[in-house]
């Protein structure tokens, strides 16, 4: 099977990567050539936002996948349909399982949850994605998958304030700082590991039946957003010092921070699964948390050059921290 990813090297899609080699796929990336390729991935190289330099790289090619990881726009996914209509079997389109509709009506998501967000830009535009992909399979016969992940980690800190691609929550803990938890810490969610969600992933690519479906691949594991910081901490080694904040009060002093609370994370999550397991019996998401983290935290140390620490992060946080102060005195 020939798979083209555009992207292919980032947190979520790399575990992909790999095992898609793993599996024998002959495994293309298309992207700027900046990094080295992958092991026993063929990489061709353009900026996907150069139709020009992009058509001369996919010359003489056909596929059996595509999978785009990098569409944030329906623009983006209007060029792809023009670039692969009548050259892959399949086009996967890489949504968020934050376009569920938010509040939701229940925490239970399947597939067939409503689409709508109105607190967060980011998933309305994956919405306007699927809608042009959905679109342009109605209209032309564009052989679309939309799959959406949740929040997805390996080589990022899966937290919702105060981190993500640099160590600086982890750093933060380890010196005894406070860390700030949205709300009351008690609702839960949904972390996935991105080789687990990879073998749900990999499973679907090539599939017919997959054509003109939807799929969410997620781990069956629930957690409390307070138990998601003190696994961190004890993958630092440390007892996370946490304070919880409302989302409101957070929002004053971080819009941008809240958009993602409000939108995705502040929300309790449990997505049921059985859509994708039908699909590939062989998906099971078998890596908890709490050893996850530790292989995150471990990748971080096992090379100073990741731990890299992102001031305003913690400057974030501390303002929150102020601001809570004045709002409730003697709270800290």
């Amino acid at each position: 099977m020939k798979v083209l990813f555009i992207g292919g090297t980032g947190n979520i899609s790399g575990a992909s990567s790999r095992l898609a080699v793993e599996r024998g796929i002959d495994l293309y990336h298309l992207n700027r050539g900046t990094q080295a390729p992958m092991p026993g991935v063929k990489s061709l190289s353009a900026d996907i936002h150069d139709p020009v330099a992009t058509a001369a790289a996919l010359a003489g090619h056909e596929w059996d996948a595509v999978v785009d990881w990098i569409a944030y726009g329906p623009d983006a996914v209007e060029r792809d349909v023009e670039l692969f209509l009548g050259r892959t079997r399949q086009y996967v389109f890489i949504s968020s399982a934050s376009c569920y509709q938010k509040p939701p009506r229940t925490p239970f998501i399947t597939e067939e949850t409503p689409l709508e967000n109105p607190y967060w830009e980011y998933s309305r535009n994956k919405i306007a994605c699927e809608e042009a992909a959905r679109r342009a399979h109605r209209e032309r016969g564009f052989p679309v998958t939309i799959v959406r992940p949740s929040l997805t980690y390996e080589r990022v800190i899966p937290v919702a304030l105060g981190g993500w691609a640099d160590y600086t929550i982890v750093e933060r803990m380890k010196a005894g700082r406070k860390v700030v938890v949205h709300g009351d810490g008690t609702s839960l969610w949904t972390i996935t590991h991105a080789e687990d969600f990879a073998l749900g992933f990999v499973g679907l690519l090539g599939r017919g039946e997959a054509v003109g479906e939807a799929y969410h691949i997620t781990s069956d594991e629930c957690l409390t957003w307070d138990q998601i910081y003190r696994a961190v901490g004890a993958a630092a080694g440390v007892e996370a010092k946490l304070v919880h904040v409302p989302t409101d009060l957070i929002r004053e002093v971080d819009a941008g921070a809240a958009a993602g609370i409000l939108g995705d994370k502040g929300w309790s999550a449990i997505f049921d699964n059985r859509k994708i397991k039908a699909l590939v019996p062989g998906f099971k998401a078998s890596i908890p948390f709490a050893e996850g983290i530790r292989r995150t935290v471990a990748w971080f140390e096992a090379d100073p050059a990741r731990r890299r620490i992102h001031e305003p992060n913690n400057l974030i946080l501390d303002r929150i921290l102020e601001r809570y102060a004045r709002a409730f005195p003697g709270a800290l």
